[in-house]
């Protein structure tokens, strides 16, 4: 077995990158939605949105593979998992609640019919394992997503002991491994009963927990200074190729290789991040966006589909070019909601659910052995002096690692201030 230092790596607040991802993976949602509510019917528009967001419905498997690698980054292995299960409750439910009552607000409104039994599930988040037609996507549909996240968080504490113990070379054959997985299920999707395919390949938690491993498994080979992926550029590169190749790409390969390009720039990203280099995704703008990104998945097509209703334009699209300006206002709007959403419910509700994290400084205290082991992949040289405290958040700078005159440092982990959110 390989030997796994027990000091964690820096937070996500400490790779900012990610944060900045997240609101990419937003925008490929928000792409594909506009473009399946036909609200473009401008012919050049709408074929300039069919090009670019056909393949937005990734953009929720980018949101796994992220969730996987940013909860192993940022665990601590003396966490308890009562602890991690309340963070990730308190995080993903005031948020959830009040969207579904508004979507029953909603509902009400134009009198739509409300099934309880969907309500219920939507409201609990187990929607994603009845594959009723119509049930995992009921009340605020993008929910269903949250219910895969449930599983995962539930999950992970569970398996990270095994994780922190696994051979490297185990980390890498699910790394390997979930992409072929991914391709094999298109044909063997046939096997299922006629109305189960869509839901078994694109909403059944199981299977869409492969996406979540295979950040899982990146995370810890980054942690160990295992992860032997390209450079930042060069992964972006490589994405923006593979987005571009798809189109002339059978539509069964799509997600196999989409998961491929995204398991190249996610961990790229963070280890720009954690070796100070350059990173177009630690913009403070783009930060901020990703801070508001959940918020903004919650709410988006909630906002959409009633405005749409309540103007007539639901399912006929708006002729013209007023198509794109509606886009662009939806854009705001939601911006706005969620923004807002994220201030007044979001991070207060976290703060007042989820129980502090434990004093790092006690648990090393506790446990001197630990404090000796090195953070894998993150030498006092790779943060330069420049950047240590140039780093932004939304929340302000990030302090960068303690300097010589703080103490000694040789064999010792980079150490970093402040709260830790891992999400």
């Amino acid at each position: 077995m390989t030997s796994v230092p027990t000091t964690a790596p820096p937070a996500l607040n400490r790779l900012p990158s990610l944060t900045g991802l997240r609101w990419i993976a937003a925008m490929l949602v928000f792409g594909y939605h506009v473009g399946t509510m036909r609200i473009v019917t401008q012919p050049d528009a709408r074929a300039v949105v069919d090009w670019l967001f056909t393949l937005g419905l990734s953009g929720v498997q980018f949101f796994f593979i992220l969730s996987g690698f940013v909860l192993v980054w940022s665990a601590r292995d003396g966490d308890r998992r009562r602890d991690f299960w309340r963070r990730r409750l308190a995080k993903i439910f005031p948020n959830h609640v009040l969207t579904w009552a508004a979507a029953l607000l909603v509902m009400w409104w134009f009198a739509d019919p409300v099934v309880p039994r969907a309500a219920l599930e939507n409201l609990f988040l187990v929607q994603a394992w009845d594959p009723t037609p119509g049930y995992f996507y009921s009340i605020n549909n993008v929910s269903w997503s949250l219910s895969c996240e449930l599983f995962f968080y539930l999950c992970l504490p569970l398996a990270l002991p095994a994780i922190r113990r696994a051979h490297s070379g185990v980390l890498w054959a699910v790394v390997v491994a979930v992409p072929l997985v991914i391709l094999a299920l298109w044909p063997g999707q046939q096997l299922l009963p006629e109305g189960s395919n869509w839901w078994f390949t694109q909403v059944f938690p199981l299977v869409r927990s492969t996406e979540f491993w295979l950040g899982v498994a990146a995370a810890e080979l980054l942690r160990r200074g295992h992860w032997r992926g390209p450079g930042l550029p060069l992964a972006s590169l490589l994405f923006v190729v593979v987005w571009v190749a798809a189109h002339w790409i059978p539509a069964e390969m799509w997600a196999a290789l989409l998961s491929v390009a995204y398991i190249l720039v996610i961990p790229a990203a963070a280890r720009a991040d954690v070796q100070g280099r350059r990173s177009p995704w630690r913009h403070r703008t783009l930060i901020w966006l990703g801070e508001v990104s959940f918020a903004f998945y919650l709410v988006h097509v909630l906002v959409m589909m009633t405005v749409l209703r309540l103007t007539g334009h639901w399912g006929v699209g708006l002729p013209g070019w007023s198509g794109p300006l509606a886009v662009l206002g939806f854009l705001v709007l939601n911006l706005a909601l969620a923004a807002a959403l994220h201030r007044f419910v979001e991070t207060p509700m976290m703060r007042r659910l989820a129980p502090r994290r434990r004093n790092p400084a006690a648990t090393s205290a506790a446990a001197p052995s630990d404090a000796d082991a090195p953070v894998p992949g993150v030498a006092a040289s790779d943060a330069p002096a420049a950047d240590s405290g140039a780093a932004a958040t939304s929340g302000g700078v990030v302090p960068g690692p303690r300097g010589a005159g703080d103490g000694p440092r040789d064999g010792r982990p980079v150490e970093y201030a402040g709260p830790r959110d891992p999400h």
